[in-house]
């Protein structure tokens, strides 16, 4: 009843649409009626009792009814496909939009082929459900009731052969009602697997390529390709087991109005003409005991797409503001970490992490592949709340502050690059699409990207390819970078941007953002001396814990870790130039 109950929240506020629709289906079935009434007048009165003025009446009363319910029938499909159209858009948009506010640990453990089947396939289900389905079902039920109510009044004893087979239909569709549900959310499940395989083999169809390996991915879809129709033949044996058995029980009806109604006609008990009006009427319960089978298959698809829709939609990030955020405009950037820890599940990222960090001020944080440097920046914009302690901004826990305001104060430049399927412009201006284009320039300027993209045919205009496909490693970073200094932050983070970019070239960089960080706390991530040597503070993590802290020279002479990555990179220490060696 959960998903009835769901899918009704939407359809409400198409309410005056949805009873209109209902009022033609019953103006339709109405209409629908008088043609086997007709018939058996004719029979009746026309071909047997000789009233032959009144048969040119009869004829244009089924014509005028035959036009009216074509009428009717044209309006309420119209009106059907609006309540069914307005609705799937209403829960794209809810989906989509709860998607938007869901946090980096629900896309950590959500595999990206699930959220797609939740839009593509399981919407489907759903629209055909409000497209078809609710109107059939309500189309078959009002028509078997009042074709009940009808043939009662004409002769009770040949209704009730006729429905001597219900029972048997109805037991018949509880039980493939119970069977089939199951059958269908193994389905969906499936489904979600296989769109996850393409996803992300059509997504790193270049590392295929580099490792020849297509032949694996194609045994890899195969195998799930294999499941997908494993599942659907394990419905199809359910449907297989009792819709042809409802179809031949519904069948029985004209047998019985054959039999049983000649018996009728020749004790006298019916005239001909009602016999000809059972007979016409027989569609009319023939029909909902065949689609029975197919209306409650089709309900049960729905409600396995239905739970999974909701399933998503009923997640709350755990990253979310509080009951009265703090909405202040822009922040001074004083960033201060106090005992923080943080843990993904069971695993303890963080450990006992605090250091302050003053606006103008430069913090790098360097250390082994995994000691935490990612997860530490990210706490800062809250991508993750930490497990233990606190992070303050300006003195302020960030949990305090609107998550929005506090992100639009804090620009990222990420390690995992991405680039939208738009132009080099509106790529850069991504955060603030209304900047003018001399921003758009200078932004380029500052991260050294104005070149090569002056170089291309279109400029800014170059339409980059999908993640940046058709732009080197570099120059993607570039652009990436860019994009988090055009917003002007208080707080900018660097992780790993000028990785893929020569040491002339960073060294360039860094030397043009010199003075754009005076006012600014920049977080900076890097795996090169370079990069971090001129930092004010500089933070060696190792397995979650600060293990070095202080300036260039100061870690130097520890003589620890950073010293060593110090060696491994320029050489022998003594050997080192004034310049690197500080």
């Amino acid at each position: 009843m959960a998903e009835f109950k769901w899918i009704w929240q939407f359809l409400k506020k198409r309410r005056l649409t949805f009873l209109t629709t209902f009022i033609l289906i019953i103006s339709v079935i109405l209409l629908n009626m008088i043609n086997p009434f007709i018939q058996g007048m004719i029979v009746d009165r026309v071909i047997k009792g000789g009233e032959a003025g009144i048969l040119l009446t009869l004829v244009m009363i089924m014509i005028g009814a035959t036009v009216l319910k074509s009428v009717f029938r044209y309006f309420h499909q119209c009106m059907t496909e609006t309540v069914s159209q307005g609705t799937i858009f209403d829960i794209r948009e809810d989906i989509y939009g709860k998607v938007q506010v869901l946090d980096f640990e629900f896309f950590d453990k959500t595999k990206t082929g699930d959220i797609m089947s939740r839009l593509t396939g399981d919407l489907e289900a759903v629209r055909h459900f409000t497209a078809f389905v609710i109107f059939s079902m309500f189309t078959n039920v009002v028509t078997f009731i009042t074709v009940i109510i009808i043939l009662f009044s004409i002769n009770a004893l040949f209704t009730l052969a006729l429905l001597a087979v219900a029972p048997v239909i109805g037991v018949l569709t509880y039980k493939l009602s119970t069977s089939v549900k199951p059958a269908f959310s193994e389905i969906r499940e499936q489904f979600s697997k296989l769109n996850s395989v393409v996803q992300e083999n059509i997504s790193g169809n270049r590392v295929i390529k580099a490792f020849a390996k297509e032949d694996y991915e194609i045994y890899k879809f195969s195998r799930e390709n294999e499941g997908f129709k494993e599942k659907n033949l394990n419905a199809a044996g359910i449907w297989e087991k009792y819709l042809p058995v409802l179809d031949s029980m519904a069948s029985v009806l004209s047998v019985v109005i054959i039999i049983v109604g000649g018996i009728l006609v020749i004790y006298g008990k019916i005239t001909l003409g009602q016999l000809v009006t059972f007979n016409g009427f027989v569609w009319a319960l023939n029909g909902p005991m065949r689609m029975a089978g197919w209306l409650i298959n089709d309900t049960q698809r729905f409600a396995a797409s239905a739970e999974k829709i909701m399933l998503l939609l009923s997640r709350e990030p755990k990253v979310a503001n509080g009951e009265r955020p703090l909405e202040k405009v822009r922040l001074a950037g004083l960033v201060e970490f106090k005992n923080v820890s943080f843990a993904y599940g069971e695993e303890k990222v963080l450990k006992d992490i605090s250091f302050k960090a003053k606006p103008g001020q430069t913090v790098a944080v360097i250390g082994p592949t995994g000691s935490g440097k990612s997860s530490l920046v990210n706490l800062i914009t809250r991508f993750y709340d930490c497990t233990d302690g606190e992070v303050l901004i300006d003195g302020v826990n960030i949990k305090k502050y609107d998550l929005r305001k506090l992100r639009e104060n804090v620009a990222v430049a990420m390690q995992d690059i991405f680039l939208f399927s738009d132009t080099i412009e509106g790529n850069i201006a991504y955060g603030v699409p209304d900047i003018a284009m001399d921003r758009v320039e200078w932004a380029a300027g500052m991260a050294d990207a104005h070149g090569f993209t002056t170089s291309f045919k279109e400029g800014y205009d170059t339409i980059i390819g999908e993640r940046g496909v058709g732009l080197s490693g570099g120059q993607k970073q570039r652009i990436a970078l860019a994009r988090a200094i055009i917003k002007d932050p208080a707080i900018l983070i660097l992780d790993d941007t000028t990785s893929s970019v020569d040491i002339e070239t960073e060294h360039e960089i860094h030397k043009t953002l010199k003075d754009y960080y005076t006012d600014k706390t920049t977080f900076v991530i890097a795996h090169r001396i370079s990069s971090v040597k001129n930092a004010d503070l500089i933070l060696v993590l190792d397995n979650g814990k600060i293990t070095e802290r202080g300036t260039h020279e100061e870690l130097l002479s520890q003589r620890g870790y950073y010293h060593s990555v110090f060696e491994n990179q320029y050489g022998n220490f003594n050997d080192a130039s004034p310049e690197l060696a500080g």
